[in-house]
């Protein structure tokens, strides 16, 4: 995170008007044509974490930060003539991403931001405004699976040999709804339980360090408990499984870059 709000203010410091070019290797995104007069002054794609500012306090637990194929565009109006007004910009970006069926999430002066569900994935968009609308700053998050592979034969494998298995169970920012591209992982649970009748699991959530201590011990319970029922709706009975949650006290990795947090945010399964 500190990486990209970094990011963030070297590219607001960009003059505006200096450019009459786009940057080298530098393109508009698909879902979005740009205004006239704009130039296309920066980019940047990564897989990273996106802050979606639906509060203006950056630090805010209201405020998203979903991951994913990030994407990030500078732009500044050409030299000479006026540039829209803040509202004239934020409504172009607005009616563009209305076409997609988005759903706006915060509409202020300099800020708005959108949620597009497209084709399986989530698309988060930030547009940021400065310097009487000359310059913009544009994030797009597209928040797709990162598939785990896993079949019910190779978590039994790996209970077997270890005791346990990690999985990277994907649930909605800061709840404990399970997201639909998680739900194959899930299924194999469930084959699992059916193909060894005698196994008894404790399913247990896990957090990165971001947040209190007590709200993650809620969630990662909270999302443990989500798994169980969902394994229990495929045919399992309830009382071969347990919930626990252990928040962020057990980590695996750093929890201070964004790979040791989405290391630690995890589902683990323990055999009983």
């Amino acid at each position: 995170m500190r990486t990209l709000v970094k990011l963030l203010v070297v590219l607001a410091l960009v003059a505006p008007g200096l450019a009459t070019a786009d940057a080298e290797g530098c393109k508009d995104h698909p879902l979005f044509t740009r205004m006239k007069g704009y130039i296309l002054t920066g980019c940047e794609a990564k897989f990273d974490q996106a802050l979606i500012m639906l509060d203006e306090d950056p630090d805010s637990a209201r405020n998203l930060r979903p991951e994913g194929d990030l994407t990030l565009l500078s732009y500044d109006f050409e030299e000479g003539g006026k540039a829209p007004s803040y509202l004239q910009v934020r409504r172009n970006y607005q009616n563009a991403a209305k076409t997609l069926k988005a759903k706006i999430l915060v509409d202020r002066d300099r800020y708005t931001a959108m949620l597009i569900d497209r084709a399986g994935a989530r698309i988060f968009v930030g547009l940021e405004l400065f310097n009487d609308g000359r310059t913009l700053r544009l994030v797009l998050l597209e928040q797709k699976a990162m598939v785990q592979e896993v079949t019910a034969d190779e978590m039994w494998q790996t209970l077997q040999r270890d005791g346990f298995m990690a999985l990277q169970i994907l649930f909605d920012t800061g709840k404990a709804t399970i997201q639909p591209e998680s739900q194959a992982i899930v299924a194999q649970i469930v084959a699992l339980m059916k193909a060894q009748p005698g196994l008894s699991l404790s399913i247990e959530g896990h957090t990165d360090g971001q947040g209190t201590a007590a709200a993650n011990k809620v969630l990662s319970n909270d999302r443990a408990q989500a798994v169980v029922k969902a394994v229990v709706a495929g045919g399992v009975a309830a009382k071969r499984l347990k919930a626990q949650g252990w928040g962020q006290e057990r980590p695996v990795a750093d929890n201070r870059t964004e790979e040791g947090r989405a290391k630690n945010r995890r589902v683990e399964i323990v055999k009983l």
